[in-house]
């Protein structure tokens, strides 16, 4: 199977390969997420199947309507409603109890609840809408690798496995939704992302942040929070203070291999260059820098020479929790440091 990049003039053609059972990539404004009917299984199967997916890493359902929802869950409460109002469409998912046989198990990973997104993209909303049903949508890449940002990274991931991707360039945030738990008594964050806790805790008072590492015989209630994620072959090592960064780049160009080096413009500009180092700029800021990160480390995972990436930490607080969070797990919580 050949997968074509769709335009968006050609919306209807791609909602066609959807309501025929078949696997479409479309853009959001966090990332590229990989389309299929949620209501019909063996096309959720077919998702699993192309991204190597464990299957009991729940799906997120997008959606482009709040009225959808509701088709689906036991009940939505006031506060989520505020939420809906205040962050939809947006970068903010909901997980919600599901009525007796909303979707099938292969959608919610077994469990009696669902995560729900209204993205804000107005192709996938075409899509969706011209699909006329709700879209699973994990990130359209290789299970464990850095999520795509372009129809490139997908093209380069799941050309053959799937029918066809959607092209809307670039995503605008660059990292994956926050989680958000209504199923429960007390809402829960269960990953973070765009919408910050700060920003809910304005809109419906005081919440948790989840710190619980899911066990090997657990199933997670939401994407992200047990199987390794975002790394690419090379090992990623963090560079906690802009004071870490001239040691690191004098035991970068002692290395014998290749390293990637991933940093704010300004800590590059005075970098005296080398043969084993290529660098790639996060911009200003932890804007910037997450829209960036998984470029970033998807750019240094085609090289075959790169053995190393130096990434620049920001404080783990706003975006930068998300930041944080996906830079944590693509190193597997290693930092810079010297013996």
């Amino acid at each position: 199977m050949e997968t074509k990049i769709f335009k968006l003039a050609q919306i209807n053609e791609a909602a066609n390969l959807i309501k025929a059972g078949e696997l479409v990539a479309f853009p959001t404004e966090t990332v590229y997420g990989l389309g299929a009917d949620a209501t019909n299984e063996q096309a959720v199967k077919k998702v699993y199947a192309a991204k190597g997916r464990p299957s009991d890493n729940p799906l997120i359902v997008h959606v482009a309507s709040t009225e959808t929802v509701a088709n689906y869950v036991q009940s939505i409460s006031p506060n989520a409603k505020k939420l809906m109002s205040q962050f939809w469409p947006g970068s903010l998912t909901m997980i919600f109890n599901l009525k007796p046989n909303a979707f099938s198990k292969t959608v919610t990973g077994g469990l009696n609840t669902a995560a729900f997104r209204f993205p804000d993209n107005q192709a996938t909303l075409d899509l969706i809408n011209a699909a006329g049903c709700p879209l699973v949508g994990p990130s359209a890449n290789t299970s464990g690798k850095p999520s795509p940002t372009t129809a490139q990274h997908v093209y380069h991931d799941l050309n053959g496995k799937i029918a066809g991707i959607l092209d809307d360039g670039p995503t605008r945030v660059g990292v994956e939704s926050t989680v958000l738990d209504m199923s429960t008594d007390e809402p829960v964050i269960l990953r973070p992302g765009a919408v910050t806790k700060a920003q809910i805790e304005a809109v419906i008072g005081s919440i948790e942040t989840n710190h619980h590492q899911v066990g090997k015989n657990e199933t997670p209630k939401a994407p992200g929070m047990k199987y390794k994620h975002y790394a690419p072959k090379a090992q990623v090592y963090i560079v906690d203070q802009d004071d870490d960064w001239s040691a690191a780049i004098k035991w970068a160009k002692e290395q014998p291999f290749g390293v990637g080096i991933m940093a704010e413009k300004r800590l590059l500009t005075d970098l005296k260059p080398a043969d084993n180092l290529q660098t790639f700029s996060l911009g200003a800021g932890v804007e910037d820098a997450s829209a960036q990160l998984f470029a970033g480390l998807r750019q240094f995972d085609n090289q075959a020479t790169i053995k190393t990436i130096l990434v620049q930490a920001f404080a783990a607080e706003g975006l930068g929790l998300a930041y944080m969070n996906r830079l944590n797990k693509s190193a597997g919580g290693e930092h810079f440091k010297l013996d």
